[in-house]
């Protein structure tokens, strides 16, 4: 009997699991954390989609960054949140690793850049959109440590599709 009340005891104490809203991937009480000593200028080249959020509902993309005399401009075609997203044109930093991006839900942050900038992980606030963005190949150590990042920022990562 009063390990019974012990058990009910402790599991009213156990922490409620953090919901994520619908539409959202991640949590929107989670603290989340942008690459605050990122080379922007690495950012430039070609990359292709490696994972997403709502994912499997079309093909992973891929986006150029390209510099020119304004800043960086940005050509992406995205699978994001099971759809497909479109766009080119500026894309202004509004701080060390945030950016904002023509036609998207919310901005661009990067939570995560490699040492050698292959593989890039990219959320937004609002929680409306992440994907990984990666160039080469895209080896497992790199993928758990997206996924962590991910995690980290209040993704639900059990909804991180990975192609």
């Amino acid at each position: 009997m009063y390990r019974l009340i012990l058990v009910l005891l402790l599991s009213a104490c156990a922490a409620a699991p953090t919901q994520v809203a619908v539409g959202r991937y991640r949590a929107p009480d989670a603290p989340m954390y942008s690459n605050a000593v990122m080379d922007h200028n690495r950012l430039i080249g070609q990359w292709s989609q490696v994972a997403a959020f709502g994912g499997e509902a079309c093909k992973p993309g891929s986006a150029e960054i390209s510099k020119s005399g304004a800043g960086l401009q940005i050509r992406y075609r995205l699978c994001e949140s099971g759809v497909e997203m479109a766009g080119a044109g500026a894309m202004p930093a509004e701080n060390v690793g945030r950016f904002n991006v023509p036609g998207q839900p919310g901005p661009w942050w990067v939570l995560w850049a490699d040492a050698d900038y292959r593989t890039l992980v990219i959320g937004s606030p609002n929680g409306r959109l992440g994907f990984i963005l990666n160039r080469g190949p895209f080896p497992p150590d790199r993928l758990k440590a997206a996924r962590d990042i991910l995690e980290w920022n209040g993704y639900d990562t059990r909804r991180l599709v990975v192609y």
